[in-house]
């Protein structure tokens, strides 16, 4: 079994796979069956996240530049900022 995601764009497309050993019907295969499932579907999210992030990266060095507002929330990113109003 493969546990597989695909990701398509109209210049590109990738597929993320990770193989899955089938369980032959028993508790203790089903139950590795579904513990291999569940480490396997954080690792597959990394790998897409890591992919799409240097997609975004290599957009944004053909584009040039980014915008000032783009560049303040990259750095800001993960952190509550809190403007002063006056």
């Amino acid at each position: 079994m493969t546990l597989q995601a695909d990701y398509s764009a109209p210049d590109t497309s990738k597929t993320f796979h990770h193989e899955v050993p089938l369980s032959d019907g028993t508790l203790a295969s089903k139950t590795a069956h579904l513990t291999t499932l569940q480490s396997l579907v954080p690792k597959l999210q990394e790998e897409i996240n890591v992919y799409l992030t240097a997609r975004m990266e290599e957009d944004k060095k053909a584009q040039g530049s980014i915008s000032e507002k783009e560049a303040k929330e990259e750095e800001n990113y993960g952190e509550e900022v809190v403007e002063d109003d006056a």
